[in-house]
């Protein structure tokens, strides 16, 4: 059974830790917030200037002046806090954030990752995203395994602009948790029900499978 996007959102709450500050990308990440446990404490950071963001308000509670890096709205937990960009991209250039959590278009075997341009769409720029991959020391990159079209989104060389290179740790998507190697990609875990040769199947390189790959926890 491939994962749906919250699912995913699911398993990667798993790696966030007590005290971690964490940025959360534009997409699946944003999802995130909303499965990290109450009994540890976890401090999420948006680019555009806020620290203390809490899970997606209820329908009819927005406040549309309380928006993510995507322009969603978005709850604060008490004391969170409100700044400037400069402030925020400070924050992040410092090595301050301790996990980041992408989406992403592709990821190559050596960790390079693309996610803010597909060649002839207009785009709006690059946004955060440059900064992130460049300053972050632990990016996990959550998206697809395959695209709309069913080709592998996990390669041995990205086809479309990089954002970062050699940044990316581990991925988790709607079949599997990879983990980046100096060898390449390392199957981790698999989804519920998918086979690791559903899973060598969907990925267009070498994927690195040692022993029995036990099935990911969601619960």
């Amino acid at each position: 059974m491939a994962l749906d996007k919250n699912q995913i959102a699911k398993r990667i709450a798993k790696e966030v830790k007590e005290g971690y500050f964490v940025n959360l990308g534009i997409g699946i990440p944003t999802l995130v917030a909303n499965f990290v446990p109450n009994d540890i404490s976890v401090e999420f950071q948006s680019e555009n200037g806020v620290l203390g963001m809490g899970p997606f308000p209820y329908e009819g509670e927005e406040d549309a002046d309380i928006i993510n890096a995507g322009k969603q709205t978005i709850t604060t937990l008490l004391g969170a806090s409100f700044f400037d960009s400069a402030f925020s991209f400070g924050m992040i250039r410092a090595q301050k954030v301790d996990l980041t959590i992408l989406g992403a278009m592709e990821v190559s075997e050596n960790g390079d990752i693309a996610n803010w341009k597909i060649p002839g769409k207009m785009v709006k720029g690059m946004g955060g995203a440059m900064d992130l991959v460049a300053s972050a020391e632990n990016i996990i990159v959550a998206m697809m395994h395959v695209n709309k079209a069913g080709e592998s989104k996990i390669l041995k060389r990205c086809t479309l602009p990089l954002t970062g290179v050699g940044c990316v740790k581990k991925i988790v998507t709607e079949l599997a948790v990879l983990e980046v190697t100096p060898n390449g990609f390392r199957l981790v875990e698999t989804a519920p029900g998918v086979s690791v040769e559903e899973i060598i199947k969907a990925t267009a390189t070498h994927l690195i499978v040692d022993g029995e790959i036990p099935e990911m926890s969601i619960d």
